[in-house]
């Protein structure tokens, strides 16, 4: 469904303990997949305690349930137990029957009707065969999103535990509207505010945290994790926040790719600058350390804030709604054709195996992120290294500051 491989598979059971979550996109609808750790009732392995609890997370904050079992086994007595708490959840429910490898499996698997599921489909997770009829039963059961005209820009401020994004919100907002704690983990759920001061309006998102998976233990942090990936796909602007005494740790440049996965613009905030010794190029010197670490895509603008002090927090926002205006722009496409075949003349892609690629034609996509599609006679042959290039082309023309470019090769 996410066209990766991400989970971990064996033949062995309960290999899958953390939940998984990829991007996914079907019949013009984007969603995010998440996979869940084998659901056992009642037994007492503390993993799989855990992994019940998930499990009803899981189910309660999803839009559409796909509920899969194994055709080689038959309808088991845990299988209906499960089938009896997701029709208690009153959500779409798809059965995937799955394993239904062959004509045999098929007929057999036919008792799988049983279980009184109205959308059941029979299908091979390994080879792929039935999968599709399933993703059409999922995104017709998605609700629909409607783009509200004239909405307000969603800022939602990312980051790792106790790196300040409460107490950002509460600065911004110059009232105590959440709760600041020296304890990691203090914010539970995202919280929506309206900013509408000195001119400028918006929706100001905090969310919780999102730790290391070795370090999520309890329950109501997995809450707080699928509440914050939420939030990053709901918001136009990520303001993620590091820890200047840390640094861009791993976990940063995860929840940076995160962002950057779902093309939302993306604004780096270096909070607790105060507490930071500094000598002359101490800034210059972190902020190429975290450009090296975001990679290929740098052009990204970085603020060094103290929200204590209340240092720079301002100019936070204004890079925020720059970075906005960034996502929005639309090209005409006469200027890009102008402007981007004289490059591409110049220096065309490499010929591959002696067929020679012309690209003929350029067009911005009316998309809500930036997205380019060239129109050449070869668009499977085109490296990346090229399409780098000419991301870079757009760059140095048109501001995209802070804002993922997207590029597409079609057949002209």
């Amino acid at each position: 469904m996410i066209g990766e491989r991400q989970a971990i598979i064996d033949d062995i059971s309960g290999v899958t303990r953390d939940r998984q979550y990829g991007p996914s996109y079907w019949n013009g609808k984007n969603f995010t997949a998440v996979d869940t750790g084998g659901f056992v009732l009642n037994s007492e392995d503390v993993f799989e305690a855990a992994i019940r609890s998930q499990v009803k997370i899981a189910i309660e904050e999803s839009a559409v349930l796909i509920f899969m079992v194994d055709a080689t086994t038959g309808i088991t007595d845990l299988d209906e137990e499960v089938a009896d708490l997701l029709r208690k959840s009153r959500k779409p429910v798809c059965l995937a029957v799955n394993k239904v490898d062959n004509s045999q499996r098929l007929f057999e698997a036919n008792e799988f009707w049983g279980l009184g599921f109205e959308q059941t489909f029979f299908l091979s997770s390994l080879t792929g065969s039935g999968t599709g009829e399933l993703l059409d039963a999922v995104v017709e059961n998605l609700p629909e999103v409607e783009e509200e005209e004239g909405a307000l820009p969603k800022f939602s401020i990312v980051g790792q535990p106790n790196v300040g994004k409460s107490s950002l919100t509460n600065a911004l907002l110059g009232e105590e509207r959440n709760i600041v704690t020296e304890i990691a983990g203090t914010t539970r759920d995202a919280i929506h505010s309206h900013y509408n001061k000195f001119g400028k309006e918006f929706i100001l998102v905090d969310t919780a945290g999102i730790r290391k998976k070795g370090k999520v233990h309890e329950n109501l942090e997995f809450y707080s994790v699928m509440r914050a990936i939420n939030a990053i796909e709901e918001c136009d602007i990520c303001l993620l926040m590091i820890d200047a005494k840390t640094g861009m740790e791993a976990q940063d440049v995860s929840i940076f790719r995160l962002a950057q996965k779902r093309h939302k613009g993306i604004v780096l905030l270096v909070n607790k600058w105060d507490l930071v010794e500094k000598e002359t190029n101490t800034a210059r010197d972190m902020e190429k350390t975290i450009f090296e670490r975001i990679a290929p895509f740098d052009d990204v603008p970085v603020l060094f804030i103290s929200v204590l002090d209340k240092t720079r927090i301002f100019k936070a926002v204004e890079l925020a709604l720059e970075v906005y205006e960034n996502r929005q722009k639309k090209i005409k496409t006469s200027e890009l054709n102008e402007k981007l075949l004289e490059i591409v003349e110049k220096t065309p892609p490499p010929a591959h195996r002696g067929k020679f690629i012309k690209i003929k034609y350029v067009t911005q996509l009316p998309l809500a992120y930036p997205a380019f599609a060239f129109f050449c006679n070869h668009p499977n042959y085109i490296k990346e290294n090229y399409k780098n290039f000419l991301e870079n082309q757009i760059r140095k023309m048109y501001n995209f500051t802070g804002v993922p470019i997207l590029i597409f090769f079609r057949k002209k």
